[in-house]
């Protein structure tokens, strides 16, 4: 079956600047950000998101399914015909359950599985690049265990790719030892609206070799969940 492309543009997405958060993205398309309130959120990340739906760009966006109807409705406020896009295939809004938590929990080589099928998936549609939105408390939602959660930021980082993936984090959801942990496994960031490369970033194998410690605890997210 022959799949046409969704190029809108004569020069390869390889070539085209990605902004976001008043800055060029450069090779390193790992992001962390950092919002103290949705409205934050999407003043930041609406523009990224346009400017990939115009470049003919996919968007895949991993949702809290409370916030689906917010997010759908944010979208079409940025003048994005989500009909349209999700129509031809150019958005996939996922819930938490589709991905994540597929099957009621956290599982990273599953989730991992999962996200190198939807990267397949957009390539036969004609896609060459995807913009991934992924709003992240599920972890603290689900309990997640924060050494898996870390291990899998962590891998995402051993093999590069052109496609940004920003995964959101609200601030005031988090405990600040966690988010000092959650910024070593991403070299870029956006915090105060700013993208910026993160000088806490720790390489991925010299971070997983740090995390093989021993972790008497044996904490969850929950434990360290702000009071």
């Amino acid at each position: 079956m022959e799949h046409t492309s969704h190029n809108t543009h004569d020069s390869r997405e390889g070539d085209r600047p990605i902004r976001i958060g008043g800055t060029i993205l450069g090779a390193q398309r790992h992001i962390c950000a950092f919002f103290r309130s949705h409205d934050d959120q999407y003043r930041v990340l609406l523009p990224f998101i346009k400017d990939g739906f115009k470049w003919g760009e996919k968007a895949v966006h991993i949702v809290d399914p409370t916030r689906r109807d917010e997010h759908l409705q944010q979208l079409r406020s940025a003048g994005i015909d989500v009909t349209a896009a999700q129509q031809k295939g150019q958005l996939d809004l996922l819930e938490w359950a589709d991905v994540h938590l597929q099957g009621g929990f956290f599982d990273q080589n599953r989730t991992r599985a999962i996200i190198q099928e939807i990267r397949g998936r957009a390539r036969e549609q004609g896609f060459e690049r995807i913009r991934f939105v992924t709003h992240m408390e599920w972890a603290i939602e689900h309990h997640a265990d924060i050494d898996c959660l870390l291990e899998y930021e962590a891998r995402a980082n051993l093999v590069p790719s052109d496609d940004p993936v920003v995964c959101v984090y609200q601030l005031p959801n988090f405990g600040g030892d966690v988010v000092v942990d959650i910024m070593r496994t991403h070299p870029m960031i956006i915090i105060g609206g700013i993208l910026q490369e993160n000088p806490f970033f720790v390489p991925p194998n010299e971070f997983l070799r740090e995390r093989r410690g021993p972790d008497p605890a044996g904490s969850s997210l929950e434990d360290r969940r702000p009071a």
